[in-house]
Order: C-alpha cells, then sequence, then structure tokens
C-alpha cells in the first residue's frame, strides 16, 4: 500500500502528526508513506524512521509570485514529483483549500480529509472522497491520530504517543551536555515573555551549574538574545541554524524553556524536560504534547485572548510586557525547570 500524507506547516502542525504516521506504519509495516511538505520544513518528515519520500512545496513563495516560479519551473518540477507515484490512499491532514488542492492533484484513487464539520476550512471537504468526523475537543494530536485511523481502518493504540524520531540522524550536539537552550522566539507579540525575566532566568540557570543557549531564527532574535545574554557568564546567544543542527541541539539538551512556538513543540518530539510559557494562547488544543512538558498559564482574567497584539485594558498598568506572559516569573519557570531536569533550585 501506498500512502500519501498533505501537511505542509506549520512547524508545529507537522511536528503534531508525527505519531500518527506512527500508528499508521505499525498497523500497516509493508506499506510505503510519502510526504508532501512545506521546503522549510522539509526534514522534519525525513527524521521519522517510516518515511519513504520526502516532496516539498514552497506554496508561500508561490503564492506571492507565481509568475516568477512558473518562469523557474518550479511549479511544473513540484507537479511531476507529485505525480510520480500513484498512491492507494491520499491523506490531507491540513483541512485547509490549498491542501486539498495539492491532494487532488496526486494520483490516487482515494482521498480522505476531514469532513466540513471538522476542518477549519470549511470548502476543504468538497475536494475528498472519504470526509471523516473528528471532535474539536481532543488536542491537534489526538485528531491527527484519529484522522489516519478512519482513513486507513485501523484501531488507535493505547498507551504513550511515539513521535517516531531516529535519533540517530540528528548527530551530536556541538555543546558541551550540561547545558539548557532557551526558546525565546516567536511570531506574535503576546506571546512573548519579558527580556527582563529571561535574563534573571538565565541567571537562575547559570547558578546552578548550567550553560544557556538561546536560539535566533532571525537578526531581531539574535539581537534579542544578545541583550539577554549580556554579561551572563555561560548565556550564550546562537546565531541562525538550520532545523537539523538545532534539533541536534535540543536532543542533546538537559532541558528546555519555550514560548508557544513550533520549536517547542520539536523539545516535546524530542522528550526534553521542557517548560512552555503560555500567555495569549492555550495550550489545552495545541501545547506541546509529550513526556516531560510542564504548560505555564496566565492568570488574568483576558487570557487566552489568541490575539497577536494586546488589547487588555489595563495593559498601561504593567511596566513588562505583555501582561499575561509577564506575570509568570523567572522563579516560577525556574522552579518547575529544576524539577524537571532533577535539579533543585537555587534561586538567590
Amino acid at each position: 500500500m501506498k500512502v500519501l500524507i498533505v501537511k505542509t506547516s506549520s512547524m508545529g502542525d507537522v511536528i503534531h502528526t508525527l505519531p500518527a504516521l506512527t500508528d499508521a506504519a505499525n498497523a500497516f509495516p509493508e506499506a510505503q508513506f510519502d510526504w508532501v511538505v512545506e521546503k522549510s520544513f522539509q526534514e522534519i518528515p525525513a527524521w521519522h524512521k517510516h518515511i519513504h519520500r520526502v516532496i516539498p512545496v514552497e506554496l508561500r513563495a508561490w503564492c506571492k509570485n507565481p509568475l516568477k516560479s512558473f518562469r523557474k519551473a518550479e511549479l511544473q518540477s513540484f507537479y511531476h514529483a507529485l505525480r510520480q507515484e500513484k498512491y492507494d490512499v491520499i491523506i490531507d491532514a491540513q483541512g485547509l483549500t490549498k491542501s486539498a488542492l495539492l491532494a487532488r492533484v496526486a494520483r490516487g484513487n482515494q482521498r480522505h480529509g476531514l469532513n466540513q464539520r471538522s476542518a477549519r476550512d470549511k470548502l476543504a471537504f468538497i475536494h475528498y472522497h472519504h470526509r471523516h468526523d473528528v471532535s474539536w475537543e481532543k488536542h491537534a494530536v489526538e485528531r491527527v491520530r484519529e484522522l489516519f485511523s478512519q482513513a486507513l481502518g485501523y484501531s488507535l493504540p493505547k498507551g504513550p504517543i511515539d513521535y517516531g524520531l531516529t535519533f540517530d540522524r540528528l548527530g551530536e550536539s556541538p555543546f558541551e551536555k550540561n547545558y539548557l537552550v532557551f526558546l525565546h522566539g516567536t511570531t506574535w507579540t503576546t506571546k512573548h515573555w519579558p527580556e527582563s525575566h529571561w535574563r534573571t532566568l538565565a541567571q537562575y540557570a547559570t547558578g546552578n551549574g548550567f550553560s544557556v543557549y538561546l536560539n535566533s531564527g532571525n537578526d531581531d532574535e539574535y539581537q534579542r538574545a544578545k541583550r539577554i545574554t549580556t554579561d551572563i557568564a555561560h548565556a550564550h546567544a546562537m546565531p541562525y541554524k538550520g532545523i537539523d543542527e538545532l534539533a541536534s541541539i535540543i536532543s542533546n539538551a538537559q532541558g528546555t524553556v519555550a514560548v508557544d512556538t513550533g520549536l517547542g513543540h520539536l523539545a516535546a518530539a524530542l522528550a526534553k524536560p521542557t517548560v512552555s510559557i503560555y500567555g495569549a494562547t492555550d495550550p489545552k488544543m495545541t501545547g506541546a504534547y509529550g513526556r516531560n512538558q510542564a504548560h505555564l498559564t496566565s492568570g488574568l482574567s483576558c487570557s487566552p485572548c489568541f490575539k497577536k497584539t494586546c488589547h487588555y485594558e489595563f495593559k498601561a498598568k504593567y511596566t513588562e510586557q505583555p501582561p499575561c506572559a509577564a506575570g509568570l516569573r523567572p522563579e516560577l519557570i525556574w522552579d518547575v525547570l529544576s524539577k524537571l531536569v532533577q535539579r533543585e533550585p537555587n534561586v538567590p
């Protein structure tokens, strides 16, 4: 049996799909699984031990400049790669019209996806041969697992989830073993944690014998990381690193602290002890999912607001922004993290 998975983005969504692939591969050990994913995330499916072929797509770039993409023959190349195989089952795990169209372009007689009630995009269902009902009350990981089980006709296994990552593909970390990683970068301003809090947390960590590394996805994040680590011995701002190298660094760390970001989901997939900070968002349905995870949420009445900018009525009263995440103090984060990594806290 040949199965095509369509799950293009974002990083967290792609990672959330890995346990479903593990379930399906265990149910059908001889099956071939291919995966269509955004080029910027193509390494992630390749980490899974049961992936046969990764088909990268650049939907975001093509939508911005379709004529340029056509002239460079990128669209034609992707079209031929997508139609290279004929699939017994095609599963659109994204649930959007654009992903449903990709599934439709692929060669196959059975296209599966979410029904109108279960998908984010209410028009995507028209492109599927088989439409499945999956409850919104479940975590995103469990929703994808259920979609796969319905599409391929097997019962969901009991017990803990398995992301199916092959650690031998990740390589060794370039850093010494006793270190923590702070995943401070995120897109929404309301998901950030104050720089002053990160500095205090870094001081707690280094004072307890850990080195600390802060990742950077762009220059703004690198400059923030440098401000956070200034004059703190054994705290380091990392310049941009590819996702393979970051995965290696995270997998060899003692633990991580993350805001609501895709790399936080990667830490969960690697079973790293992680404290995730949630202000404007809610971990209940889309939080980092797996072993050794702790979610800390704001106590403000407006949280979670799911807004990219803060509209809190009393925002001006708070010196640290955003006020929801700022209320989660570094002392609390360190206390929870140190217990996860089995170290006793030593907070000044």
